[in-house]
Parts: C-alpha cells; structure tokens; sequence
C-alpha cells in the first residue's frame, strides 16, 4: 500500500509541476501575444495616419492646381473680353484708332485688390510721368 501512496503522491508532484509549467508558459505565450497585437495595432494606426496625411496633403494640391488654373482662365477670358470690346468699338466707329492708342499709352493695367491704389509708390510714378 505504501507504494500505492508513494507512487500516487509522486504522480501527483508531477501533475501540480506540470499544471504550473503550463500556467507559466500559457502566461509568458499570452504576454507575448498582447505585446504583438499591440505593435501590429501601433503600426497599423501610424500607417493610417500617415495614410489621411497624405492624401489629406494631395488633395490640397489639387486644390491649389485648381485654384491657380481657374484664376489664370479666369484673368485670360478677362483679357480676350477687353481687347474684343475695343475691337468692337473701334470696328464700329465709336472710337477713332488714333484715341484707342492714346488710351492704351495713358492707361496702366491695375490688379485687382493689389493694394497700390493710394500708395506712395504709384503716386509718385504718376507724378514722374507728368
């Protein structure tokens, strides 16, 4: 009988040893499972970010290309739309040739929203010209 006792007391020191070598391992595997989750999540979310900046960035570029596009069509139509008026002027005998070029001499082509109307920079180029 003792060596029933012996016998089942040994098996069960391997068993308790067993059950806390998996604990451990099962706890270092799940260690190491949260620590890869949590880089993969990491990564993932700095690829994203870096993700909607970029396109963030390229949409704004587009922007700008659109922007500066329709301006310059926008300032061409503009140009197209002055010159056939005085085309047309001229054409129809509203305005002599001669006082269509003495307008475009005296007159000076102004951006719009510039900021030079009542600088000292363009007073003092008109008072030069005089």
């Amino acid at each position: 009988m003792d060596y029933l006792k012996k016998g089942f007391s040994m098996a069960k020191e391997g068993a308790v040893a067993a059950a806390e070598k998996t604990k451990a391992g099962v706890e270092g595997a799940a260690a190491k499972t949260k620590e890869g989750v949590m880089y993969v999540g990491n990564k993932t979310k700095d690829g994203m970010v870096a993700g909607v900046n970029t396109v963030a960035q390229r949409t704004t570029d587009q922007a700008n290309i659109v922007g500066d596009a329709t301006v310059a069509g926008a300032n061409e139509l503009s140009q197209q739309t002055v010159e056939g008026m005085e085309n047309a002027a001229v054409n129809s005998g509203l305005v002599n040739q001669e006082q269509e070029e003495a307008v475009a001499l005296d007159a000076k082509p102004e951006v719009a929203g510039s900021g030079s109307e009542g600088s000292d920079f363009s007073q003092g180029a008109e008072q030069a010209g005089q």
